[in-house]
Order: structure tokens, then sequence, then C-alpha cells
């Protein structure tokens, strides 16, 4: 059987190993494994969308409200921008996906990180687009424009906070790039992690409304899955022109979010306590993992997210030390794939993160 030659060359996507997994591989009991490899919320969702949730169970032989209307109002509300302003999709990831078939193709080019969430090339490749990277790990932002002058690019993604390794950009230094950048090209910004970085620094704070007013021609990405704590319901949402919402609907399958989804995420947008709650417990908790990391002569990454990312000397392996960690019952996600000798561990609750600094100071 033939298929799509695009596919020839398109790796899949390595999720974080589920507990699931480790527990047939291992033989360790659920309740003795952590999972840090995901960058789920650790304090799970608020009881208020727990109960939203629930109550809404009777009603699954319905389809959803393909309007989601009640989502896109909360989100309307919250960043001061009209519902033609908004779409939703099942992860922001499958906002991306939307992205990349409305305006690439096989004579297109993407200019993306060197490391950086790892969808965006996978995506590009789906269409055959050329992909170029920067060689710096972190943003930087002259070299972008370097390479955009001489490319040419059709999309651009900023990661900010970036995944995986957790720097952030000056939301100032994006404003003053993007008027550089011509209204043809498409700039993603992506900030899957923003309300991270918000709390812990305001000059990381990129606002969709500024963005939007100031430039037709990018689109800001944001998600439930992290902060709110809803990673399982599968919620994110694009902020962008109103003529580029319009052609991304072109290509959204229609309930594509469902029931449980909307009205988790709609709840869970009301909760604005239980979230500080949760960023403030993950700063605080970070401390810790900075403070070990100098302890043990380890590099540690300036981080604006939920993970810390570790990264190792020559007499340290980043795969190994991963895989002694899995068959100890701790998952944490290892960087080798992104040409990194790094793992980066999602900031837990203290008890997960005591367990964590106790296997690595055992196992270096």
């Amino acid at each position: 059987m033939k298929f799509n030659k695009k596919l020839e060359n398109i790796d899949t996507y390595e999720a974080g190993k589920p507990i699931e997994l480790v527990v047939r591989e291992f033989g360790i009991e659920p309740k003795d494994i952590i999972k840090l490899a995901s960058n789920e919320n650790p304090y799970g969702c608020s009881i208020n969308v727990q109960h939203a949730v629930t109550e809404i169970v009777p009603n699954m032989a319905m389809y959803p409200d393909d309007s989601m209307m009640k989502l896109k109002e909360g989100l309307s509300e919250r960043f001061d921008v009209a519902e033609e302003n908004l779409i939703i999709g099942s992860g922001s990831d499958q906002v991306i996906e939307f992205l990349m078939h409305a305006k690439a193709d096989e004579n297109s080019k993407i200019l993306i990180n060197s490391v950086t969430f790892a969808m965006y090339e996978i995506y590009a490749k789906h269409v055959g687009a050329e992909i170029i990277k920067t060689a710096s790990q972190e943003h930087n932002l002259d070299e972008f424009y370097a390479l955009y002058k001489e490319k040419n690019p059709d999309i651009i993604f900023l990661c900010t906070p970036n995944n995986p390794t957790g720097d952030a950009i000056d939301a100032a230094a994006i404003m003053e790039f993007l008027a550089k950048i011509d209204s043809d090209t498409l700039v993603v910004v992506d900030g899957a992690y923003m309300e991270y970085a918000q709390y812990k620094d305001q000059s990381k704070s990129v606002s969709p409304k500024e963005l939007i007013e100031k430039f037709d021609n990018v689109i800001y990405l944001g998600t439930f899955s992290k902060a709110y704590g809803l990673g399982g319901m599968r919620v994110g949402y694009g902020i962008s022109d109103a003529r580029i919402i319009k052609e991304l609907y072109k290509l959204r399958p229609p309930f594509n979010v469902t029931t449980l989804s909307l009205e988790a995420a709609s709840t869970a947008l009301k909760d604005e306590e239980f979230v500080n709650e949760c960023i403030a417990l993950n700063f605080e908790e970070m401390k810790r993992y900075e403070e070990f990391a100098n302890k043990q002569k380890l590099d540690i990454i300036e981080s604006y997210t939920n993970f810390v990312t570790l990264c190792f000397c020559d007499n340290i392996d980043s795969t190994q030390l991963s895989d002694e960690l899995l068959r100890r019952g701790m998952i944490v996600r290892n960087l080798s794939g992104y040409g990194m000798n790094a793992i980066r561990v999602t900031v837990g609750t203290k008890e997960q993160n005591d367990r964590f600094f106790e296997l690595v100071q055992e196992l270096l």
C-alpha cells in the first residue's frame, strides 16, 4: 500500500511516557510512580471544574455546542477581544495544524527556534514546507530577523516561554520584532505557559489584545492544559485578526471540542484564585530545584514555566539518567532527541519533588 510521500521524513511525536506503560514495563505499582514529564499541573483542576463537569455528564448523548459560545464569551471577556477574533481547538496544537494548512505548502518556508515545540516541525512536514532553524538554543530575535531577511519565511514561530527550555522573550522585544516583519508573513506567538511567565515577570507578559490591534499578521496561542490543570480535556485557543480566524474556520472540523471539555474550560477560566495558588506553589518549589542544581553543580536554565531544564556535563548522560529514574518509578523528559544532554522536569508537589531530589542525588 502506498502512502503520502511527505510522511516518509516525519517522526512520530512522542508524548511523555504514561504511567500505565511504566506499570506494564517495570511492574511498579501505580501509587509508586511519579510523572514529571508532561508539564501537567500537579495540583489538578479546581473543585469547581470537577463539579461542573459532573453535572453535565447526563447530557452526553447530545453533540457539543459547536458555536462554543460560553467559552468564547469567557475568553472574550478575559482578553478584551471580540469573539470573531477567537478560534477554539482540541489543544492549541490543533490550531497550529490549522495555521500550517491555511498558510503553507511545499513551496513555503517555516522559521523556528533550534530547540522548541516539536509539533511546529512535524506539521510543517505534513505540507512539505522547508524548515529553517536558528543556531541558538534560546530565542535570539536578532538571529530570527537575520534569517527572516535572508530566507523570507511564510510563517515564524515564537514560543514564549519556550518548551522545552523554559526561557522567555521580553514582550517589548517581541513588539519591536513584529514591527519589522511584512504583513504577508504569519507570526505565531505561542503562549502556552504565559500564565506562569506573567506571574514571575511582567516584562515577559504578552498581551493578545495589543498584538492583534497593532499587527494583522499575528496569532496568539493559549491553552488550558498547563496552568488550568486540564491536560486531559484538550482545549486550546487562538486569538488573531478576524480575517485570519475566518480562514482557519474553513479547516476546523465540526464538534472538534467535547461538551465536557468546553464546560471544564469555561469554568476553569473563572477560577483565577485556584490558578494563581497553583502558580505561586510552582515557583516556591522551583526555588528548591535551583538550590538542588547549585548544590549538585548542575546547569539549570532560568524558567518562566512549570518545568525546569537540567543540563549535564559529559560525565552524566541524560538518556542513562532518565532510564534509571524510570526504573525507579520517576518519569521525566529526556531531551537527547533535541540534541541536548539534558532532562526536562515538571515542577511537582513538595512530596514529588522530594522524591526526585532523593533519586537523582542517589544516581549522581
